[in-house]
């Protein structure tokens, strides 16, 4: 829907099912004059005026855990493609330059032995952490709270982010958008990495100084870089469209028929449990 679409048919909605691109701000709110319970088809709501929302007594839900899979293995997925450079092997085929086996060919990196930071260990993030150990990474994390469990199943271990920044050799993103945690990635902390760094962000575009970090990538100060988040999405910088050493994806973490359907079908309940008089069963507000 557009947006005068959106403000338009609220009106006498009961419910609402929004998604990522459903900026529903107080403008929209303000439109809504039966409104219960706006679903968000996400695990993400920073697309909602969530405090304005509840002043409204309408209550807001999320798709947490039913995606959690799928967007840990797509994390690892990027992770993959950076290090042994896929994107880059392929384009060499596809474009017919492949003239036959080479000893120093599009030279990667073995994810063994390899630093793993983690940054946000919750639920995506101790799933990607999870794979990471198995490929025989160690991993570190920066998060608010604690992972007792990261920390006896993995030998993680909690550490500062500019630790995390300056010590890892694979750097993935798993935090919402908040006040606090815009831009929270900036030049400085972006500067503590590594020549060889894989940087990923499966997260928001927005956590990230997308504009310093493309400075970053072009001027090879890290090896490689995997979106699938950008800051003004779906337009995308063009400046990354420039870079080889990066891997871009549309916004895909979630894109499995198993966890779309998950996503749908909560979504569902929450509103037939809001519209019947019970309690939802994942509110965020």
């Amino acid at each position: 829907m557009t947006r005068q679409e959106l403000i338009k048919k609220v009106k006498d909605a009961d419910a609402i099912i929004s998604l990522l691109a459903d900026k529903i701000d107080k403008a929209v709110i303000d439109r809504m004059k039966r409104c219960k319970i706006i679903a968000n088809y996400a695990v993400g709501f920073n697309n909602i005026d969530i405090e304005y929302a509840r002043r409204k007594d309408i209550i807001v839900t999320n798709t947490p855990d039913v995606l959690t899979d799928s967007t840990a293995d797509l994390a690892m997925t990027l992770v993959l493609a950076c290090a042994r450079r896929l994107n880059e092997g392929e384009k060499l085929v596809r474009q017919r330059k492949f003239k036959g086996w080479r000893p120093k060919l599009l030279l990667g990196y073995e994810l063994n032995n390899k630093t793993f930071g983690i940054v946000g260990m919750g639920r995506i993030g101790f799933a990607v952490a999870k794979r990471a150990y198995v490929f025989g990474c160690r991993i570190i994390y920066y998060s608010n709270k604690r992972n007792p469990d990261a920390e006896n199943l993995l030998n993680a271990k909690k550490v500062s982010l500019k630790s995390l920044m300056k010590n890892s050799d694979i750097i993935s993103l798993h935090i919402p958008l908040t006040n606090k945690t815009k831009n929270l990635i900036n030049s400085e902390m972006l500067d503590l990495m590594k020549r060889n760094a894989i940087f990923i962000n499966t997260a928001r575009g927005e956590v990230v100084d997308e504009k310093y970090l493309i400075e970053i990538l072009r001027n090879r100060k890290i090896f490689s870089a995997g979106f699938d988040v950008y800051e003004n999405e779906p337009d995308i910088n063009p400046e990354l469209l420039k870079l080889d050493n990066v891997v871009l994806l549309p916004h895909i973490g979630s894109a499995t028929h198993e966890s779309r359907n998950a996503m749908s079908e909560l979504a569902a309940k929450n509103v037939i449990a809001v519209l019947s008089g019970k309690n939802p069963l994942t509110p965020v507000n």
